[in-house]
């Protein structure tokens, strides 16, 4: 049985990513920081590490097979603050799988520029641009490790709510659906995430998800 351990699984995308990891019969962790919110979420589904992310080891992590980092945080910078600590943690582990889910905003435009440039033109001085600049950062980090069996996994370009249905991947480009959006929900974003541990195909590197 696949153990799994997901750092932030009371968020909007860890409790996607919970739910679909348990229908797989997965043995699942939930690693928050509020116990009773996991829960209230899960009840005796899963089962829960309570600690501060940033404050893990390597013992705490040991024996999974499959760590998702769905984490988010009010402090962007913690985004690479914690990706560089899970990284030092699992240096020349060519067997754990780090899963990493990252912004759009480190998505290439048609025209070649990232929608972080963009963004950042139409948007200059807004408060919000931290995180986005900081999951850039955390991505840039990643692609600078060659020791650890890393993937970071992106919606191409936003979330929604829908249901489990059918996904497109994509690589580090925004992708559109056959519709011609470029939205992804959760639960499919979940799915694609599970099954690219059961059959990795992005080893140290980015992909993208899009609904079909």
């Amino acid at each position: 049985m696949t153990k799994i351990g997901i750092i932030g699984a009371t968020g909007h995308v860890g409790q996607a990513i919970m739910k679909e990891a348990l229908d797989r019969g997965a043995q699942v962790t939930a690693i928050v920081r509020s116990a009773d919110k996991a829960k209230a979420l899960f009840g005796e589904q899963a089962a829960i590490l309570t600690k501060d992310a940033m404050a893990l080891t390597r013992a705490d992590l040991a024996g999974f097979d499959v760590i998702v980092d769905a984490f988010a945080s009010v402090k962007p910078y913690e985004h690479v603050d914690l990706a560089t600590r899970l990284i030092s943690l699992f240096r020349e582990d060519q067997t754990t799988q780090l899963f990493f889910v990252i912004g759009a905003s480190t998505l290439i435009k048609p025209d070649g520029s990232t929608l972080l440039a963009d963004t950042m033109k139409r948007f200059a001085g807004e408060p919000w641009l931290a995180g986005m600049i900081e999951q850039n950062r955390e991505f840039k980090f990643l692609q600078l490790v060659d020791d650890v069996n890393w993937t970071a996994i992106t919606p191409s370009t936003d979330f929604t709510d829908g249901p489990k249905t059918a996904y497109r991947v994509g690589g580090s480009r925004i992708i559109n659906s056959a519709a011609g959006k470029n939205e992804v929900s959760v639960a499919n974003f979940a799915a694609a995430l599970l099954d690219e541990s059961e059959q990795p195909k992005h080893v140290r590197t980015q992909f993208s998800v899009v609904d079909a």
